[in-house]
């Protein structure tokens, strides 16, 4: 009697305890197959980010006469590298930049302009970073021979904040980087982590704009928020079992549990003695 007593005791702790915390194994896998999905699922056409006001631009310019080409780097001494191409996957070579400063370079301002070494104001707002590379070169063959020109966005960021191991603003040098990419860079998402419905907030012509992306389906690779944007918002919000951990109810259950058998027992033993 004693021991069907004892066990049907552990029996409903166990099981109050299972209902509280089990974790479904189709909520946290990534990229799962659909019922009429192949092994193989179209990309979303790729971002080319376009110039506007508030960037900074880091324009490195080259040519067959160093001395010359100097006059047109008054920020030289901040490091470039790579070429000028819009990028590969940003999975080679994406790092991440967590402080925030003034970076040196050329800021475009609310005209969508920007003041360059001897020729002056140039337009560079609505072009993307290689055709403001050929504008320049264009205008360089005036003072210098064979200009080689580099142009890189300095403030090309992103911010992942909710349920990753690292929330934080990353600094994307190669202006190219998707969804699974920044994840990834913050350290991935903590097992409370709603991977269902992940939020992108964009900025887009002066307004707001709130998207949905499921990370459990291999449909995100067809979503307009697969490759994110200059200044995109992550944010992973908490499952029910996070939520349910900060709830002081949840966190004294098994504490009334432990006390609700002890009382059984005793109740049991005083009948009994």
């Amino acid at each position: 009697m004693k021991k069907n007593l004892y066990l049907n005791i552990f029996i409903f702790q166990a099981i109050i305890l299972f209902l509280t915390s089990c974790v479904n194994q189709k909520q946290i896998a990534y990229f799962q197959k659909g019922v009429n999905q192949s092994d193989t699922i179209a990309v979303a056409k790729a971002y080319v980010p376009k110039i506007q006001s508030g960037d900074i631009l880091s324009i490195m310019v080259g040519s067959l006469n160093p001395m010359a080409s100097s006059f047109f780097n008054p920020f030289s001494t901040m490091p470039v590298t790579g070429d000028n191409g819009s990028g590969g996957a940003s999975g080679n070579g994406t790092t991440a930049s967590i402080v925030q400063q003034a970076a040196p370079g050329f800021l475009v301002d609310s005209a969508g302009a920007i003041e360059f070494p001897l020729i002056g104001t140039i337009k560079v707002s609505g072009l993307s970073t290689s055709e403001l590379r050929d504008v320049i070169k264009k205008q360089l063959l005036t003072y210098v021979k064979e200009p080689t020109v580099n142009v890189r966005f300095l403030n090309y960021k992103i911010s992942v904040m909710g349920e990753v191991t690292r929330p934080s603003i990353y600094i994307i040098p190669n202006e190219r980087i998707t969804l699974p990419e920044a994840l990834s860079m913050a350290g991935d998402m903590t097992i409370y982590g709603k991977r269902t419905n992940i939020l992108i907030v964009r900025d887009n012509n002066g307004k707001k704009e709130f998207g949905r992306v499921d990370l459990t389906s291999r449909e995100l690779y067809n979503s307009p928020y697969y490759y994110l944007r200059a200044n995109d918002l992550v944010y992973v919000e908490p499952t029910k079992a996070k939520i349910q951990q900060s709830d002081p109810i949840y966190r004294i259950l098994p504490i009334v549990l432990s006390a609700i058998s002890v009382i059984v027992i005793a109740i049991y033993y005083g009948r009994h003695s």
